[in-house]
């Protein structure tokens, strides 16, 4: 039976920035508009932690039936190891969405009925990144719903729930802040591009290739800070998101001297600090600006 220091290596916590970061902004964004609400700015958190653990399961569980996970460097991977049984995981993962559900519906039923199907199509985008009969993470299109989902999605849904309505620096903010989050992917995918070709996985980062893939994450971190000035041209207090471009410094120089395997896990925690840290800029930034 895994331990529980075995079930949080397998949730991955590396990854929660990415829950956390567009929770940040969007909940900023609201504030800028006059419609924070603590409670529904908490409840989309549960969401989106809730969301990014059960895909992180529902991830162990189909790529440890898959055979994939068989030799790979990383985090604990409970059914690859044998450490525990695949219908606990894929029971794991379940729970977590149906925690995401529970405090989706709350946001529902406070805000507008649609947004049950926004929560719906977030969950068959967890489960189907690694899951089901044709995972479109095994295709390449991991990135898009990551950008869609953890950028676009959590950002001006967190948004939306709290003001009734989203704004262009959220547009922007929500950019940015997917990019970041495509960065994570990318890194952990690069850092996996020799086991995932062998199981094939045929991931953004396998298709692109190794120099390629680093040129690429190099460009969304860039892209994330091309999208704070753009925020900036109305809403200049969110130019503190600039303030985190030192972070952006380790894991880009990481990434571009060549690093592979595990020299590549402290790119990935780095990327995570830096998309949480500039995302508690601009929720701040939006704050001043009020």
């Amino acid at each position: 039976m895994a331990t529980a220091r075995q079930w949080l290596s397998a949730s991955r916590p590396r990854t929660l920035p990415a829950a956390v970061a567009p929770v940040l902004v969007g909940s900023g964004a609201g504030a800028f508009l006059g419609g924070f609400s603590w409670w529904r700015g908490l409840a989309a958190l549960v969401v989106a932690l809730a969301l990014q653990v059960g895909v992180n399961f529902a991830n162990d569980y189909s790529d440890g039936i898959r055979g994939t996970d068989t030799v790979r460097v990383g985090p604990m991977r409970l059914v690859a190891s044998g450490a525990a049984e695949p219908r606990a995981v894929k029971l794991a993962a379940f729970g977590c969405f149906a925690v995401a559900g529970v405090a989706g519906l709350l946001l529902a039923l406070a805000t507008a009925w649609w947004l049950l199907l926004v929560g719906a199509a977030a969950v068959a985008a967890a489960w189907f990144y690694t899951g089901g009969p044709k995972p479109y993470g095994y295709s390449g299109f991991g990135e898009v719903f990551v950008f869609l989902f953890f950028g676009l999605v959590a950002v001006l849904g967190t948004t939306y729930v709290q003001a009734g309505r989203v704004s262009g620096a959220a547009v922007a903010g929500a950019i940015g802040i997917g990019l970041l989050a495509c960065a994570l992917l990318m890194v952990n995918n690069l850092r996996d591009i020799p086991t995932d070709t062998e199981a094939g996985k045929h991931t953004l980062a396998v298709l692109l290739g190794d120099r390629l893939s680093r040129r690429v994450y190099v460009v969304m971190v860039a892209g994330a800070f091309v999208a704070v000035l753009v925020m900036a041209l109305t809403e200049p207090w969110c130019l503190l998101g600039l303030l985190a471009a030192p972070l952006a410094l380790g894991p880009v120089r990481t990434v571009l001297s060549g690093a592979t395997g595990r020299q590549l896990i402290a790119a990935l925690g780095a990327t995570g600090r830096l998309e949480f840290v500039q995302a508690a800029l601009l929720a701040v930034g939006f704050l001043l600006g009020r």
